[in-house]
């Protein structure tokens, strides 16, 4: 079995950031996990450097482009290098190579009838290197994405027939219900092809910064599109159009993207290879966003996350394990120092460094160093069923890039031996002679992580080696088999004392980002924050919202699953509620009054998805009701008829 995994390529008008990081970091940790398997693993990697955009950035840095976008792609390099990235290639659109196999595919799209010559004429935005139509513009003027500027546009252009793709595109959706993860995304995917496909505008005269079309076709003033250009590297990477020589590796075991480019690389992506008559990839997984503090990140406000000035304060390893850890994956994340430090300091520091310290201690003490399982079974047989009952299912997290769930039950693991220790005291039992039950629990803990750092290797793999190396063995596909599948136990060693593997950090080590700066807006952003300024119309005056301050609350049918009251509340239920997404969606409702437990659950609510979690009586709640509450008492709002979990209200 062959898994090919690839991050986005990064687009070269920045240096990285911290959500290049958190893309490439789970990449890694994904191709890491597949050769610890041992199963044959090529990782892509690189960077985008075509396009009008860069063509203008490198103009505005008064140097020449190529100059410009080989000093950009060198610091995305460099940084992977640096943070020891386990990427097989590192690809640029601007390799020799890259633009052979693109105009090798153009041809054969254009041969086959897919590609036709006509003409353009549209909005632009230069930003997102995106057409829209007029119908999609705010205001008839401002992209929809992101608010700039676009570009009227009119010029002779070559088109993909992506409308003919739609009804193929939906039928595969429908035929291959994870190809799109996590599924909350699957949906708007859906809908966006349902809303009916454009054909696509594929190249542009305007700039030259591209890769031109195949010199068979004598038309030398088109350049290509930045996206069939660049969504093409995945291939042109394993020899496609030139030799072919590592085809084998396709398709893609999953791409890793951002949701911003979900659209690409799930509509556009798949339609050109169903064009070129190549096999689809089996994943696309589509992660969040990164905020600071809960504010968006921009250089202008001066709150961007440099991943290597944290990797410098922190440690790379404990930026690693925070990012995969801290968020769902295809949620938003919020990077605070705050969490960071806390996540330091309690799950590595306390639950897992101290963990492997005491027992050095105690071996120490009681055996000179040595640690022989030839006990464990005898004494500890309900522990190692605990921790196999965690370690048997564990991996099955991953298969869906939930790396924050595989990460907090794996956790549950190292429990199992802080535990033990406290249950069995060792200490006690040398004091009462029973010196084969102590050096037991000590290593039933050697062998919990031993076995629980093999899984944990992907996430942290230098940590881990000072761990296994510590435990005296190795971490590599014999140990993975023979720990983990065939459930054995650490054959007698000496472990070796190191120092605590994360120290405690007791204030933080970067700057505060300022508050004070102001980023400046896009225009459409700006101009409709002008008209709110503006005197108080009537319906102002009377508090009436616009169609768009609603739309900005995002209301969901959801069922209730399961239901439970909140110890020492007179008022709180804890609910899990089906939102249609990949996990059940934990709400805490001061209804208790109104309804038992057990009344809720199989019905349906109607739920305020989009509101910012908050904690009451230290119980995290991602949700509201709606209700409405009168002098009769409180009554839930309820679909009249059941509907489908997720469905939109409004």
């Amino acid at each position: 079995m062959s898994n090919y995994y690839t991050t986005p390529i990064y687009y070269v008008n920045g240096e990285a950031h911290i959500g290049h990081a958190y893309t490439t970091f789970i990449t890694d940790m994904l191709a890491r996990y597949s050769r610890l398997k041992g199963e044959e693993t090529y990782f892509l990697t690189g960077t985008d450097e075509h396009g009008q955009k860069i063509e203008e950035s490198a103009a505005k840095a008064g140097k020449p482009t190529q100059a410009f976008a080989d000093e950009i792609s060198a610091t995305f390099k460099n940084l992977w290098d640096e943070f020891e990235i386990s990427y097989n290639q590192f690809i640029r659109t601007t390799d020799a190579e890259h633009k052979v196999g693109v105009q090798h595919a153009f041809k054969k799209m254009f041969d086959k009838g897919d590609i036709y010559k006509g003409e353009y004429e549209g909005n632009y935005c230069v930003s997102c290197e995106t057409f829209f139509p007029e119908s999609q513009l705010i205001d008839g003027e401002f992209c929809p994405d992101c608010g700039r500027t676009t570009n009227t546009v009119k010029e002779e252009s070559y088109f993909f027939k992506l409308s003919e793709y739609e009804q193929k595109l939906l039928d595969y959706y429908e035929a291959n219900p994870d190809f799109i993860l996590p599924k909350s995304r699957r949906n708007e995917v859906i809908n966006f092809v349902k809303g009916g496909l454009h054909d696509l505008s594929v190249t542009r005269t305007s700039f030259t910064w591209g890769v031109p079309l195949p010199a068979s076709m004598n038309d030398d003033k088109h350049v290509m599109y930045v996206w069939l250009d660049a969504l093409l590297n995945y291939i042109t990477a394993l020899g496609y159009g030139r030799d072919d020589a590592k085809m084998e590796l396709w398709p893609a075991q999953m791409h890793l993207v951002g949701k911003d480019i979900l659209r690409f690389h799930a509509i556009y992506w798949p339609a050109f290879l169903m064009s070129l008559d190549l096999p689809l990839p089996k994943h696309i997984a589509a992660h969040g966003w990164w905020t600071r503090d809960g504010e968006k990140m921009s250089k202008s406000k001066g709150n961007v996350v440099s991943p290597k000035e944290v990797s410098d304060l922190y440690g790379v390893e404990n930026l690693r394990y925070f990012m995969m850890r801290e968020v769902p994956f295809g949620q938003d994340g919020d990077f605070s120092q705050r969490a960071f430090i806390d996540r330091i300091n309690s799950d590595l520091s306390n639950d897992l460094g101290n963990l492997l310290n005491r027992i050095i201690g105690m071996s120490g003490k009681y055996s000179d160093f040595v640690i022989d399982s030839v006990d464990v079974e005898k004494y500890h047989s309900a522990e190692l069923e605990e921790m196999y009952a965690t370690l048997d299912v564990v991996e099955r997290h991953l298969d869906e890039v939930q790396t924050h769930r595989f990460l907090e039950e794996l956790w549950r693991v190292f429990t199992v031996g802080n535990k033990a220790i406290e249950a069995h005291a060792p200490w006690v039992k040398m004091k009462e002679g029973k010196t084969d039950e102590a050096l037991a629990t000590v290593a039933l803990v050697a062998n919990v992580l031993a076995k629980a750092s093999l899984l944990l290797h992907p996430f942290m793999p230098k940590t881990t080696n000072i761990i296994a190396d510590t435990l005296g063995f190795e971490i590599n596909t014999a140990s993975y088999n023979a720990l983990l599948k065939e459930k054995k136990l650490l054959d007698t060693f000496t472990i070796k004392k190191i120092g605590p593997l994360f120290p405690r950090v007791d204030e933080p080590l970067m700057e505060e980002a300022p508050k004070a700066m102001m980023e400046p807006e896009p225009k459409a952003e700006k101009k409709a924050k002008e008209s709110k300024k503006a005197a108080p119309s009537k319906e102002d005056a009377a508090g009436l919202i616009t169609f768009d301050e609603f739309f900005n609350t995002t209301l969901k049918i959801g069922t209730v699953v399961e239901a439970e009251e909140v110890p020492k509340s007179k008022k709180l239920l804890k609910l899990q509620v089906d939102l249609g997404e990949d996990e059940l969606r934990q709400i805490v409702a001061g209804i208790k009054d109104y309804y038992s437990a057990e009344e809720l659950v199989g019905t349906q609510v109607c739920v305020v998805a989009n509101l910012k979690p908050a904690k009451l009586m230290g119980i995290l709640s991602a949700g509201m009701l709606l209700a409405a509450k009168d002098e009769d008492g409180l009554c839930l709002v309820r679909p009249e008829k059941p509907r489908q979990v997720g469905s939109t209200i409004g």
